[in-house]
């Protein structure tokens, strides 16, 4: 039996360039962080996964390093459900860091996938049973803000020109500049553009009322995360208040269970787990399946480097209802590029997975040291 020998956190940061802030709903971004987990195992292959920061990139480390590591040291590579249940027993449901111990497993789980896979030969998404497909993707990440409409145009209309018939643009600063953004959007790119929208839990009901016809009238694809993770009183009566316009949640819910009662709930019709947040590659492919059965389409969330945006891609082709990928198109994020480009975009807008062992990506730890540790939160929070 192949062992895992150790696990390591590897916090990376980069403080954005002076006036380089992007306003999103949740405040301003003041710097970029992500959380790189590799798993070795006792025959000496090395998995890398990525681990979501969760605004507290600090707690995450000392709780890989300090908890889930001891804890999970001597089990077999390939045994990812002791894997989960011993986080479930001791974090997830039992005196532990809940949301906190599922991004931390997240970025076990998925070093542990791309491990099994390059210890294989092949690539993750033959491991995950799926195929080398194209799939469509949109410019999404932390970019189009809170920006004059005629230079919101603009940088939507680059990532066209680019190749992508999809964006998603920020809600969440008030209804009437929301509505004139978006209208100026539609404008430039026409009507054969897709137009997505995410309020970073900025709305309330009555904000979500006074968008969604104007949103309807520009044909917006679906409207994320207007509220809080935990707000299904306020999903279901924003999914009274549309008929053309979907509601999408997913990237700030944990494993199975929340997703379940999200489901349950008849809140949204579009679920979008975070690979690097939801519990991982194995949480993931449970809650795709369980989506499927209730005829739901799954677009993943994707966080900051090529490792998770990579999983993410051969995620979706593994899995029989997923959706759009989401590829970080921001300007200032050099930790999704730190090992190469991770996906390249064709002008049909689409992605495919590596063909590469594992995940796909050669990592170059020499590269961290270009990236210190900076711990804190990454936004002047807005209230």
């Amino acid at each position: 039996m192949v062992q895992i020998r150790s696990i390591e956190a590897i916090p990376l940061s980069f403080r954005l360039p002076e006036g380089k802030t992007v306003r999103l709903g949740v405040g301003a971004t003041t710097k970029r962080d992500a959380i790189i987990v590799k798993v070795v195992s006792d025959d000496g292959v090395i998995g890398y996964g990525e681990a979501h920061p969760g605004r507290s990139p600090g707690a995450i480390v000392s709780l890989i390093h300090n908890t889930l590591a001891p804890m999970l040291t001597g089990l077999s590579v390939h045994d990812t459900n002791s894997v989960w249940t011993r986080v479930n027993r001791m974090q997830l449901s039992s005196h532990g860091l809940g949301a906190g111990a599922a991004l931390a497993l997240s970025g076990i789980d998925m070093a542990l996938w791309d491990l099994r896979a390059k210890s294989l030969g092949i690539p993750l998404y033959s491991l995950l049973g799926g195929s080398r497909k194209p799939i469509a993707a949109y410019a999404g990440g932390i970019s189009m803000g809170f920006q004059a409409p005629d230079a919101l145009a603009e940088e939507a209309q680059s990532y066209v020109d680019r190749g992508y018939r999809a964006v998603k643009l920020r809600l969440g600063d008030n209804p009437k500049d929301d509505i004139a953004r978006v209208q100026r959007v539609r404008t430039q790119l026409g009507d054969q553009i897709t137009i997505l929208v995410d309020a970073n839990t900025s709305y309330s009901v009555s904000d979500a009322r006074a968008v969604l016809p104007s949103l309807e009238d520009c044909k917006v694809a679906w409207l994320e995360e207007p509220f809080g993770c935990n707000d299904f009183g306020a999903y279901r009566q924003a999914a009274q208040l549309t008929k053309g316009v979907a509601l999408a949640a997913g990237e700030n819910h944990y494993t199975r269970f929340e997703f379940a009662r999200l489901i349950e709930e008849r809140a949204v019709s579009i679920l979008q787990p975070d690979l690097s947040k939801s519990g991982g590659i194995s949480e993931g492919l449970k809650i795709a399946a369980m989506a499927s059965a209730w005829g739901l389409p799954v677009h993943p969330h994707s966080s900051a480097t090529g490792i998770n945006h990579l999983a993410s891609i051969h995620f979706l082709a593994s899995i029989d209802n997923g959706g759009y990928f989401e590829a970080c198109v921001s300007a200032f994020n050099p930790l999704r590029d730190m090992f190469g480009s991770p996906f390249s975009i064709d002008q049909e807008g689409f992605v495919q997975p590596s063909t590469a062992p594992g995940i796909g990506l050669e990592i170059d730890e020499s590269v961290f040291t270009k990236f210190p540790f900076i711990d804190g939160p990454g936004y002047l929070v807005k209230f």
